[in-house]
């Protein structure tokens, strides 16, 4: 089952949990969702210059109140409406980070056929996952709720245990590149990038320019579960 945002529940309720494990804030929906943020809008969306976005869908992506986790943070969705193309307005296409609404427009149409949806957003936080990797005083507590999440996700896996082998083959080859790094775990590479993923949103690595690394987090969780 998955939530309005696409994500499924179950993976949703295994990141807040991680957070409250770590009294750390929490945040109800989590989903890297690159198709509804450009990069130079998620800019004029942390500073404050872009306050809508419009897509076209068969049926909403995203509620009001959704949080999107995103690469500038935590991006909030305040408000969601239907609207039609002819009600664009000038001030619409500069709140949307556009030049002119003939610039909206353009891109717009170049959108698969769908409803057009006027969306209200503001910067809401700091990806709790950025704080949540910097932990480095690990409880016994904080040590056993990890490696059950570890277990679980070894447990539900079809291709057996994988998450002790990906985490200690990123601390001896750090910045190796997801390619490289699956040939050497005998893994296909969009496989391990999606279970990585998983490892990430538990705040145990980092994704890096090339390849990734082991969040602080990530080294003293091998470090104290080898004591």
């Amino acid at each position: 089952m998955v939530n309005e945002t696409g994500i499924s529940i179950s993976v949703a309720q295994e990141i807040t949990s991680t957070f409250k494990c770590f009294g750390l804030i929490e945040v109800n929906l989590y989903k890297i969702n690159r198709m509804l943020f450009k990069e130079e809008h998620l800019e004029g969306i942390s500073s404050g210059k872009v306050s809508l976005a419009f897509r076209k869908w068969k049926k909403p992506a995203v509620n009001k109140g959704s949080l999107i986790n995103t690469s500038i943070g935590v991006v909030a969705i305040t408000d969601i409406t239907e609207c039609g193309i002819n009600q664009l307005s000038e001030a619409d296409a500069m709140a949307a980070g556009y030049k002119n609404l003939a610039a909206l427009h353009a891109t717009l149409n170049k959108m698969p056929e769908g409803i057009l949806y006027k969306i209200r957003v503001r910067y809401h936080s700091e990806d709790p996952r950025i704080k949540l990797r910097e932990q480095t005083s690990l409880t016994t507590d904080a040590i056993t709720a990890l490696t059950a999440k570890l277990a679980r996700l070894d447990q539900y896996s079809t291709q057996g245990n994988w998450t002790a082998a990906v985490l200690e083959a990123i601390r001896k080859h750090p910045c190796l590149k997801a390619a490289a790094l699956a040939e050497l775990l005998g893994k296909e590479k969009d496989w391990l990038k999606g279970n990585i993923r998983k490892l990430k949103n538990l705040g145990l690595t980092i994704s890096q320019t090339e390849g990734y690394t082991l969040s602080p987090l990530g080294e003293e969780y091998l470090h104290s579960s080898k004591k």
